[in-house]
């Protein structure tokens, strides 16, 4: 199935908020990730520019791994469609995982160069953060961006993300980078 602008809907959200004083944020949509955007996902981890910070550009059987899990009904995993256009921009999506012994959310980005630097990411973040508020109220999000990743590390701290210092992970495996610790309660 290709998800247009019809299949938002199958993305479950809690009911629009009333608009929040401040500049206006970017005309975007996430809807779920499909068979038809492999294309899309290419430019988003294919890219070693798009990877500078995660290690490098995956391998296309990486990508297609990927893609396969993107695809799956409720992955978690997200289109950032930019509603002007129509165009699928960028990804973003939440999983689970474990921190300290405790289930938690993680979250993730990425927006095609040609997009970035117009609050898309974060636009999309907030949306995907309402989403999983919605599905477990419950539960900590947590992004970990790379501590030389300025730009991720900004759009935490706009989204009220606590920062709790560094940490070395191993990712991809076999490869340590030092990233940021952040952590948004979903309740």
């Amino acid at each position: 199935m290709t998800c247009s602008g019809s299949c938002a809907s199958a993305v479950r959200t809690p009911p629009a908020r009333a608009s929040e004083p401040g500049p206006a944020r970017p005309s975007v949509r996430i809807e779920p990730w499909g068979p038809d955007d492999l294309p899309l996902l290419r430019r988003c981890v294919g890219d070693p520019a798009m990877m500078e910070h995660l290690g490098g550009a995956e391998a296309e059987a990486k990508i297609a791994e990927r893609q396969a899990r993107y695809e799956r009904p409720g992955s978690r995993q997200f289109k950032i469609v930019d509603e002007g256009t129509g165009e699928g921009v960028g990804w973003v999506g939440y999983w689970e995982r474990e921190w300290d012994g405790e289930p938690v959310f993680e979250i993730g980005w990425a927006v095609v160069p040609s997009h970035q630097g117009r609050g898309i990411a974060g636009a999309a973040t907030l949306r995907a953060i309402e989403q999983a508020r919605y599905e477990r109220p419950q539960r900590v999000l947590f992004a970990y961006p790379s501590v030389e990743n300025a730009a991720s590390n900004a759009i935490c701290g706009k989204l009220g993300f606590e920062l709790l210092g560094a940490e070395e992970f191993e990712y991809p495996k076999g490869s340590f980078m030092s990233c940021n610790v952040w952590r948004l309660r979903l309740s």
